[in-house]
C-alpha cells in the first residue's frame, strides 16, 4: 500500500511540474480522451510557502504563492486530484485527469505512465542545466589568517 502512495506522489509531482504544453500534447496523443465529471472545478488561491535558513536551519515563512487545485471523477469511478503552482486552470485540469487515468489498470494508464516518465526525464534534464549554470557562478570565499610577517 505504501509503495502505491509513493508512486502516486511521484507522478503527481511530475504532473504538477510539467509544462502545460507538454500535458496538452499528451492529451492530444491519448487514444481515447476520457469523459469526466468535476468534483471541484479548477480554483486558484494563495498558499504559504515555508523555507529553511541555509536549507537545513530553522523554518521561516517565505511568502505566499498562487496555486490552482482541481478534482475530477472519470466515468469508471477513478478520482484524480491536482495542485499546481500558478493560475493555469487547464494545467490543473489535465494533471487531475492524468492522475485519475494513472490509477486505472487498462492500457490508457500505461500510455499515460509513458508520458509521465518522459516528463520526469525532461524535468531532470532542465534541473541539471539550472544546477550547472548556478554552480558556474558560485563564489568561493576564504579567510586569511592574520599574523606577523616572517621578516
Amino acid at each position: 500500500m505504501r509503495i502505491e502512495v509513493e508512486k502516486r506522489q511521484r507522478w503527481m509531482a511530475v504532473l504538477a511540474r510539467a509544462r502545460c504544453d507538454e500535458l496538452e500534447r499528451a492529451w492530444d496523443n491519448l487514444a481515447i480522451q476520457p469523459q469526466f465529471d468535476w468534483l471541484r472545478r479548477p480554483e486558484t488561491g494563495l498558499v504559504l510557502v515555508r523555507g529553511r535558513a541555509g536549507g537545513t536551519g530553522a523554518l521561516f515563512n517565505l511568502g505566499e504563492v498562487t496555486m490552482t487545485r482541481c478534482a475530477v471523477r472519470l466515468a469508471d469511478g477513478m478520482t484524480g486530484f491536482a495542485f499546481v503552482l500558478g493560475r493555469d486552470q487547464r494545467h490543473a485540469q489535465l494533471a487531475a485527469v492524468f492522475d485519475a487515468l494513472l490509477q486505472g489498470t487498462d492500457d490508457s494508464a500505461s500510455g499515460v505512465l509513458r508520458f509521465v516518465t518522459e516528463f520526469g526525464i525532461a524535468q531532470s534534464a532542465r534541473r541539471e542545466i539550472k544546477s550547472r549554470k548556478a554552480a558556474s557562478t558560485k563564489v568561493h570565499f576564504f579567510a586569511m589568517a592574520r599574523g606577523i610577517s616572517p621578516e
